[in-house]
């Protein structure tokens, strides 16, 4: 069984930047039927605004996290060991349309009862609220080359602002190997 606890964002101790460039994450948003859809993330950050500890997601509107992410109120970011690498590439590349991606990765999958879903075999999860949304405006870059090679489609993310409600760091013990 995993144990978790919770730290507070203020207690956060990594690499913010490492940690959603470098390490990846899995983002995970339910719709109020319960139905969720996962997807693999290295886009976003982490703050403070409007007195809150938030985290700042972008997904792109085709994506079908998107439709999940705009009916709940609850999102969760998840992180891993590096040897579910394979599994995180694997949730970046298909479709929740097309496969259950949970399923296909062995993933476990835990509600605290909150509507927030995340994965027993996370090494940290951080609970959301979404605060805010908004599509990515063109007419307010500042640099037009940057959203002509980011967007050629004109398929601007949604930018999510979300409170940090919780963190929660798995904290389980190996068993040594006799």
């Amino acid at each position: 069984m995993q144990v978790f606890k919770r730290i507070s964002a203020h207690e956060l101790t990594d690499r913010p930047i490492g940690m959603i460039a470098k390490d990846w994450m899995l983002v995970t948003a339910s719709k109020p039927d319960g139905s969720s859809n996962c997807m693999t993330a290295s886009w976003g950050g982490l703050g403070e605004l409007w007195g809150k500890p938030v985290a700042f997601l972008f997904i792109r509107p085709q994506r079908y996290t998107h439709e999940f992410t705009e009916a709940g109120d609850t999102v969760t970011l998840t992180w891993f060991s590096d040897d579910m690498r394979d599994k995180l590439a694997f949730c970046g590349a298909k479709s929740g349309r097309d496969v259950d991606k949970v399923a296909e990765c062995g993933l476990t999958a835990v509600t605290d009862g909150d509507g927030a879903i995340y994965y027993s075999e996370a090494t940290r999860v951080m609970k959301l609220k979404k605060l805010y949304a908004q599509r990515i405006a063109p007419e307010c870059s500042f640099d037009s080359e940057l959203l002509d090679f980011h967007y050629p489609q004109k398929d601007y993310h949604t930018m999510y602002v979300c409170e940090i409600l919780e963190i929660l760091e798995n904290v389980t013990e190996e068993t040594p190997v006799e």
